[in-house]
């Protein structure tokens, strides 16, 4: 029996990584994320080594470090926040199913994403990750955002990585993983981008829900740390509201099987509000703290 450390791998190319059915080393032949139903693109700096890592532990669970993952069963994801948004049970579409019909189905919603047709950018910089329009008619009626994100990791799993593809029954130790977690991007990256991103949606004539934002539960944690855990909560959509679903991970079962993810929050608050907290929040460290760590690197505290 294989001896897996604390400090490890989860899933990779969506089974746990000491799966040795032929469904799940199928995968590794080829490098294929069974969410997206193409090439994974978790690969090493020259491309040389497709890793396919989907999960790793941490200090509060199994937490998922790439956004495919979420997407499991065909985007559903993408149809919940649909049904939410425009409030009735329209047919959700990638571009590509969608070219081939538009002719006839003319009241449908089409999903606008990195993979399916492209990602809506504006300007140079900013890409939008989901854009679920409305159709009806044949026209454009209205259409609402969706930010999916999971957490980057630092340091490297290597060796971990490389004793799961060449595990074998008789493999009797894994290494450890040496992967740390980027919290630092919760407050550097991702809530700055929310806070962009949800502004330019507010100010659309065509959007009337918002922007909806995905992410594993364990990662809004992090948020919480800095916007604190009792924000004001609406209970009704609207083009400045921001609408979270958290996400995580059921408990495993066999191999051969994939975990689901499952829905933990599904919670709405004003953007305003949530901006206001990023800068100023309960948890901003005082002028005095500042004053004293800057005495502490001059050695004069």
């Amino acid at each position: 029996m294989t001896t897996r450390p604390k400090k490890d791998l989860i899933e990779i190319f969506g089974y746990a990584p000491d799966d040795l059915t032929s469904q799940c080393r199928s995968l590794w032949k080829i490098s294929a994320c069974p969410f997206i139903n193409k090439q994974c693109s978790k690969a090493n700096h020259d491309g040389s080594i497709i890793y396919g890592t989907c999960s790793v532990s941490s200090p509060y669970g199994d937490c998922i470090i790439c956004p495919n993952r979420l997407y499991q069963n065909k985007y559903s994801i993408l149809r919940k926040i649909s049904h939410d948004a425009f409030g009735f049970d329209l047919p959700l579409y990638t571009f590509e199913e969608y070219i081939p019909i538009r002719e006839t189905e003319l009241n449908c919603v089409i999903a606008l994403g990195q993979n399916s047709g492209k990602e809506v950018k504006i300007g140079t910089s900013l890409s939008m990750d989901w854009v679920l329009a409305r159709i009806e008619n044949g026209k454009l009626a209205e259409y609402t955002g969706a930010e999916v994100q999971s957490i980057d990791i630092t340091g490297n799993y290597r060796d971990a990585w490389h004793s799961y593809k060449n595990i074998t029954p008789s493999t009797s130790l894994i290494p450890s993983s040496e992967h740390g977690m980027n919290w630092a991007n919760v407050h550097k990256r991702l809530i700055p981008q929310i806070i962009r991103k949800g502004t330019i949606y507010s100010r659309s004539n065509l959007v009337n829900s918002g922007l909806y934002f995905i992410l594993p539960d364990i990662v809004y944690r992090k948020f919480e740390e800095i916007i604190g855990v009792d924000i004001p909560l609406q209970t009704s959509k609207g083009k400045d509201i921001l609408t979270i679903h958290t996400y995580e991970l059921s408990p495993f079962i066999k191999h051969g099987q994939q975990r689901s993810i499952q829905l933990k929050r599904n919670i709405r608050f004003s953007l305003e509000e949530f901006s206001r907290r990023f800068i100023s929040g309960p948890n901003l460290p005082s002028g005095e703290q500042l004053d004293n760590a800057i005495k502490r690197v001059l050695g004069l505290g």
